[in-house]
């Protein structure tokens, strides 16, 4: 089951990577400096769609407790990429962050588990 895991993230990153044609939200409704960057930018929006699955795998496998904590940190975290208006570097690492910090708690998981 341990194996399972992780090779159950990529494969729902892979499926979502080649079909995503948008940002994780909607960008005819983005509004703020950051969500039109996002929508006009090909690798910012891909980077968004990855984080979005990221984030739902991730939350699935955890407890109640520790989804609100990985809430809490999402909303942190788009406070933090709203303050990058429309610098593309710092969006861009603000993503690789995230990914990388949801990426552990994937990881953590399979080889702790809920199981």
């Amino acid at each position: 089951m341990r194996t399972a895991v992780p090779a159950l993230a990529a494969l729902m990153i892979g499926l979502c990577g080649a079909s995503a044609q948008a940002a994780s939200f909607n960008c005819s409704r983005a509004k703020t400096l950051d969500e039109k960057t996002i929508c006009a930018d090909r690798a910012l929006n891909d980077q968004d769609v990855r984080m979005a699955v990221m984030l739902d795998i991730s939350r699935h496998f955890l407890a109640m407790g520790r989804r609100g904590q990985l809430d809490d940190e999402q909303i942190d975290w788009l406070r933090g990429r709203k303050a990058c208006g429309a610098n593309k570097q710092c969006l861009a690492a603000a993503y690789a962050h995230r990914i990388d910090r949801l990426q552990g708690v994937v990881d953590e998981v399979a080889h702790h588990g809920p199981f």
